[in-house]
């Protein structure tokens, strides 16, 4: 045997050589880098140093009513109606805007509560389903859903009937849609085309779709 072979002695993994422990110990190191940030912000500020909570006073007239709220001003809309003054017919869906299960109407016009800034509307008059009936009379539009079934689950319900409320103004007032063919005209006709288009931003899980729209076209005195 070569004497130079002789003294080489065992044979050791190059620096460059990937191990089963390199990478474990790769993995681990990045794992802990992205969970330790997270768990400190779990966590919250350490005690002594926290910053004051942004809070304002927001006056808003809901259903007829005034309210005086003092709300940390991150606070949406829909989490004002729901966790502060339990009205919680508005429903919290996706919390993205893309449901519309928490529409309600402000100064008329629908929105996402679940988009929106309660202390952006301090001073507004907001409507949500607990307003739409005067007493033990429906509105007309609850009436309609009841009568042609425009509900299974109910879930999204409440959004669906403020959102065609605020649609049936819209189209009083003339504002077209994706699909109106005429735009000379002073206001649209409600085909079934018109009203899904329209509230394609109210998504209905059950698929209860041709039921809704019944229930739209009847209170718009439309043959259905």
């Amino acid at each position: 045997m070569d004497e130079h072979e002789s003294n080489k002695g065992p044979e050791t993994p190059s620096a460059f050589e990937v191990t089963r422990r390199t990478v474990i110990e790769t993995g681990t190191t990045a794992l802990l880098l992205t969970t330790l940030p997270r768990a400190a912000l779990a966590a919250g500020p350490v005690e002594g140093n926290e910053p004051p909570l942004p809070v304002l006073k927001v006056e808003l007239r809901i259903n007829g009513r005034p309210h005086s709220l003092t709300l940390d001003s991150r606070t949406t809309l829909l989490d004002a109606l729901r966790e502060h003054l339990a009205l919680t017919g508005s429903k919290k869906g996706c919390d993205h805007g893309q449901c519309g299960a928490c529409t309600v109407l402000i100064e008329g016009r629908r929105i996402n509560s679940c988009l929106t800034l309660a202390v952006m509307h301090d001073g507004q008059s907001v409507t949500t389903i607990e307003g739409l009936a005067e007493g033990d009379n429906l509105h007309p539009l609850q009436t309609a859903f009841v009568e042609h079934d425009g509900f299974q689950c109910g879930y999204c319900t409440s959004g669906q009937i403020c959102s065609a409320i605020g649609m049936l103004a819209e189209s009083q007032q003339g504002m077209p849609s994706y699909v109106t063919e005429d735009l000379t005209k002073p206001a649209a006709e409600l085909t079934d085309a018109e009203i899904r288009e329209r509230m394609s931003g109210n998504i209905c899980r059950c698929a209860a779709y041709p039921n809704i729209v019944a229930a739209i076209k009847q209170t718009a005195g439309m043959p259905t």
